[in-house]
């Protein structure tokens, strides 16, 4: 999938994001490791190889309730095309964090692998944080519009898609 430069942040030492379920860790793992290129081993392992990537996949609440943490992911993978590679093999909606670093704004991943920014309600639970509500960041959510660094000041910026696999 070919993402413009200006979009990776590539070196990011953990990647971590909500993606729809039903989805197991091991199914996650899987697809994690076809396209790191790398061993994808649980967190907590007790004899990882070296370069292996270390994964965390739990069940938490919301739309999104499948959390996965990846530790130690390859430098030259850009997070945001592997999340939308994840996205299209899993078939599920991936979201992660973008740039702007407001609460309710992610980047999805949609099972086709098309990126779009997008905000989301993020609410507290008893079960931990719920994300709800998916909506396309145009500019104009009432988020975009309270803040004063809005996210036309991101890299992806309001209405951005960058097309998928299927596209």
């Amino acid at each position: 999938m070919a993402i413009p430069p200006v979009f990776p942040v590539q070196g990011s030492a953990m990647w971590n994001w909500f993606a729809e379920e039903p989805l197991t860790p091991s199914v996650v793992m899987r697809a994690l490791s076809v396209v790191t290129g790398c061993a994808v081993v649980p967190l907590g392992d007790d004899d990882p190889p070296g370069d292996a990537v270390l994964c965390d996949v739990w069940l938490g609440v919301g739309e999104f309730p499948v959390s996965i943490d990846c530790y130690a992911p390859p430098f030259e993978v850009a997070e945001p095309a592997a999340a939308a590679e994840v996205a299209a093999l899993l078939r599920r909606r991936v979201l992660l964090a973008d740039d702007t670093l407001i609460p309710d704004r992610h980047i999805l991943a949609t099972s086709d692998g098309t990126l779009r920014p997008v905000h989301v309600d993020v609410v507290e639970t008893d079960d931990g944080e719920a994300r709800t509500n998916v909506r396309l960041c145009t500019g104009h959510d009432p988020w975009c519009l309270r803040q004063r660094v809005p996210c036309q000041q991101s890299r992806w910026t309001p209405d951005r898609v960058v097309p998928g696999l299927a596209a």
